[in-house]
């Protein structure tokens, strides 16, 4: 499967935009749409080059979400989780228990175990809360 147009506007209305590198909650250096890989403190972006690099990025945490996860998924499912994974990684993807019941089939679970992971260095943040809120609305088809 791939993101859809939906989900990736989902991305980036939770990541936002920056031209200029900045230091996210926990400290890490982040640029464009919350790309993080190769960042340093005196980089610059365009416009095009924070689309061209959320584009290849997506395809990235397309693969981890389909290789992931065993049961079928509708569209509005996969982009909840492609929004979940790329904003919390691969890693935390694959040992989460969220994971672990929907390749169980428990479908109807998968929205509360997604609100659970609304935490940046240990403290709640608003906004994760937030994001965590509008992927568990996606998944849940809402």
């Amino acid at each position: 499967m791939y993101i859809s147009n939906k989900g990736t506007d989902l991305i980036k209305e939770f990541e936002g935009f920056r031209t200029h590198a900045y230091q996210d909650a926990v400290g890490v250096w982040t640029i464009g749409y919350g790309h993080i890989k190769g960042v340093t403190p005196d980089m610059v972006i365009s416009s095009a080059q924070g689309e061209e690099m959320l584009k290849e990025e997506l395809q990235e945490y397309e693969t981890y979400v389909n290789e992931l996860v065993k049961v079928s998924l509708h569209q509005h499912q996969f982009d909840a989780l492609v929004s979940w994974t790329y904003n919390l990684g691969p890693s935390n993807l694959k040992s989460s228990t969220m994971l672990r019941v929907l390749n169980e089939g428990k479908y109807d679970e998968v929205p509360a175990q997604m609100l659970r992971w609304n935490k940046a260095g240990g403290k709640e943040l608003e906004g994760l809360t937030r994001r965590r809120q509008a992927e568990a609305d996606m998944f849940a088809g809402k």
